[in-house]
């Protein structure tokens, strides 16, 4: 299934809540290389700009995912499902689009891959946040060298959410169905910072409940040992009022670099330019004041992958080892004992 001029990418959108009309608002402007067939959900999606209403219908999920017109199924649940549906849509034939993560667990993961290799379809985990400017700069620089040998890399997600936050959605309160502050606000960063500074081969972590009567954690320390010897450390919360633009930190032997969300906060890096940012406003006390840039941009690279039978952006392994990351950090933080993801 590939699209094409004549026929665009035919996706159904599962979970039309506020993330879900966030891809209806994407695949609007795409300029007819994609189209929305069919969703589940309580919301009507929005119409694009200057455009009418998307004759899309809405169905139960079983339904979108069977829809005969339905290429990609777009998974925008809460994060206790998404592994079920994923595999749910590759046994049906579709190419997968899933909110982040792609499962609570590694066993899971490794599912919805083996399953996508098995039948040959495509799965891209949205972490949008890859491909803001900011970012992608960082990358290159230290891709070819200029920050010198990493030596320290820090995130800090320290935002807040009320308690009427987790009245609105039971799940977000239990950690098996993907709530608490690493699993559901800090996913983000902590995958930026496996893409950027490579594997982690070693973690240590504490985690509590410091804010909210919720049975999951609102709070997570970490510490890390990246595969190239550097060190870094990981601090997700949603308990600290009013809630702070999430940071990442990097220190090489030559530059370093510290970004906020949408902003360079420092960029030292000999014979490199800072990047212009202005990319999307911060989650830190509004979580859909994010805005949907990042995921028209990475629509765009899905569609394009689709029709020139490329790699996705952000395909199925990588997904799995941004899993296997946050399970060792809430590994660690459950036992007190030092976690290999590799292991898990």
């Amino acid at each position: 299934m590939r699209p094409s001029e004549e026929a665009p990418l035919g996706v159904g959108i599962i979970g039309m809540g506020g993330i879900g009309a966030m891809h209806a608002r994407a695949l609007a402007e795409l300029g007819g290389r994609a189209r929305l067939v069919a969703y589940s959900g309580r919301a009507r999606p929005p119409a694009g700009p200057g455009k009418p209403d998307l004759p899309a219908v809405r169905l139960a999920p079983g339904e979108v995912i069977a829809h005969p017109d339905v290429d990609v199924v777009a998974i925008c649940t809460p994060s206790g499902t998404h592994a079920a549906l994923a595999l749910a849509a590759l046994e049906a034939g579709r190419h997968v689009v899933v909110e982040k993560p792609l499962a609570l667990d590694v066993d899971d993961a490794l599912r919805v891959a083996r399953a996508a290799h098995e039948r040959g379809r495509s799965v891209s985990m949205i972490a949008q946040r890859r491909l803001e400017a900011e970012h992608v700069a960082l990358k290159r620089a230290l891709d070819d060298g200029a920050l010198g040998e990493l030596r320290l890399a820090m995130t800090h997600v320290h935002w807040h959410r009320d308690d009427d936050y987790y009245r609105a959605a039971g799940w977000r309160t239990a950690a098996d169905q993907g709530g608490g502050s690493l699993m559901n606000q800090g996913v983000h960063n902590v995958d930026l910072l496996r893409w950027l500074c490579g594997p982690v081969e070693s973690v240590t972590a504490q985690s509590g409940t410091l804010a909210h009567a919720i049975e999951a954690e609102d709070t997570t320390v970490a510490t890390l040992r990246f595969a190239s010897g550097a060190l870094g450390v990981v601090t997700t919360t949603t308990a600290t009022p009013p809630g702070f633009p999430a940071t990442i930190s990097l220190f090489g032997s030559r530059g370093s670099v510290e970004l906020g969300q949408g902003e360079v906060l420092r960029w030292d890096v000999p014979g490199v330019p800072a990047p212009a940012a202005g990319g999307p406003a911060s989650g830190a006390a509004e979580p859909l004041a994010i805005g949907h840039a990042g995921h028209l941009a990475q629509w765009a690279g899905i569609v394009e992958a689709l029709e020139t039978s490329t790699p996705v952006p952000v395909g199925i392994d990588d997904a799995v080892e941004t899993v296997r990351l946050l399970c060792a950090i809430e590994k660690a933080a459950a036992s007190g004992a030092v976690v290999r993801p590799t292991a898990l």
